[in-house]
């Protein structure tokens, strides 16, 4: 089993294990909309899929992980973009008012299936470490990004690279 180190400026915040790799099928999960409707990985794997994952959206590396990809979502209409947080429905919907985030989709992990289901979850703060997945439109990891210390933001470039494979 590979185990992961994450680091909060520096020193040991948690350790991962078990997370899923490129080439698995992604977990199934559940999370929340901002209508907090039920929303499933079946349902968001219409087209290949991008998921952000961030922490806690109202702290500043997230908020310009989440504002980043909303900016590239018109160059890849042939791509689902959603940032995953332990928000609530709420707390994302207000922050999306904010910061004028209009095409990116949040999801609320507040009852952490997803973290569970993907070993993402730090049980000692209660929340999802930073990384970025893309998922072909059959479930299947073609990307992964764990980012290994939390005040850091992802790759853009190798990320948006891997989109203009597609």
């Amino acid at each position: 089993m590979i185990k992961m180190k994450i680091t909060r400026l520096g020193k040991e915040f948690a350790t991962l294990t078990a997370v899923p790799e490129v080439g698995d099928q992604f977990p199934e999960f559940t999370v929340k909309n901002s209508n907090g409707q039920t929303v499933q990985l079946s349902d968001l794997l219409t087209k290949t899929l991008l998921i952000s994952v961030v922490p806690d959206i109202n702290t500043s590396v997230c908020s310009l992980q989440t504002k980043k990809f909303n900016e590239e979502v018109d160059q890849y209409g042939d791509i689902n973009f959603v940032t995953i947080s332990t928000n609530t429905p709420s707390q994302q919907s207000q922050w999306c008012a904010a910061q004028n985030v209009k095409k990116m989709q949040l999801l609320s992990d507040q009852e952490q299936n997803f973290g569970k289901a993907t070993h993402l979850l730090m049980s000692d703060s209660g929340l999802l470490a930073r990384s970025v997945w893309v998922i072909n439109s059959q479930g299947q990891i073609i990307y992964r990004e764990i980012v290994g210390e939390m005040t850091n933001e992802p790759n853009y470039n190798q990320v948006l690279d891997q989109l203009n494979q597609n």
